[in-house]
């Protein structure tokens, strides 16, 4: 692994569906813009991790959608040749950031980890963790962070979403292997995403950069730059 980005997958990152509200998560789309080149490195392919229903690779040409959330936007993850439209909202958005940032021939391909499944088996056999790649690792955080939030208020939820940015700032693998009963009880959907990144990081040494963390809307959001020493 050459270098992770970490950054917060909300369809609200795109203006579009966040409308007049879109100035609002302009810190954090900049920030996601910055770790992504950081870690972009030329002729390195880029790999998006991030949850979805079914553990499965997909390839350049694959696209999602945006029409769930009012927008009839589909969006390719590493190609703008013809494709299904298959991804999960974590690689959509994870497209739509590489498109924002790198342009949208960028040659991204992608994994979704599949919900009960963040066991590293499956995710060894699809990725080559030795060969030189850049991740994006898509992941929010807990969606109950205040009365606000989608999940409510939950005392415990700020606590979690610390150790997450504490484990980022410091470029803690380890410390990415969040308890998944407990992610799921506070609403964090990337718990399983930094789970199997963290397997895949494991034994390397990164300087590691927080760039952005705080809950607007009551949801944790983290970005964070990772560049191998």
């Amino acid at each position: 692994m050459t270098g992770v980005a970490f950054c917060p997958h909300p369809p609200l990152l795109v203006p579009e569906v966040a409308q007049g509200a879109a100035p609002e998560l302009d810190d954090l789309r900049a920030a996601c813009r910055v770790a992504i080149r950081r870690v972009a490195l030329p002729d390195t392919p880029i790999l998006v991790l991030g949850a979805g229903d079914r553990s499965r690779s997909y390839g350049p040409t694959a696209r999602g959608t945006l029409r769930g959330y009012g927008v009839d936007i589909e969006i390719p993850l590493g190609s703008d040749d013809p494709g299904p439209v298959e991804l999960p909202l974590s690689l959509t958005i994870g497209a739509w950031l590489l498109r924002e940032t790198l342009g949208p021939n960028n040659g991204a391909s992608g994994y979704s980890i599949g919900s009960g499944d963040a066991h590293p088996d499956r995710l060894e056999r699809a990725v080559d963790c030795a060969a030189p790649v850049a991740l994006l690792v898509m992941g929010d955080g807990s969606a109950r962070r205040s009365t606000s939030a989608p999940g409510y208020f939950d005392e415990r939820a700020e606590a979690f979403d610390a150790g997450v940015a504490e484990a980022l700032r410091t470029g803690d693998a380890a410390g990415l292997r969040v308890d998944l009963g407990r992610a799921e009880e506070l609403l964090a959907p990337g718990a399983r995403t930094w789970k199997a990144a963290a397997h895949m990081l494991a034994g390397g040494t990164f300087d590691a950069d927080l760039l952005y963390a705080a809950a607007p809307y009551g949801v944790g959001y983290f970005v964070a730059a990772w560049t191998r020493r």
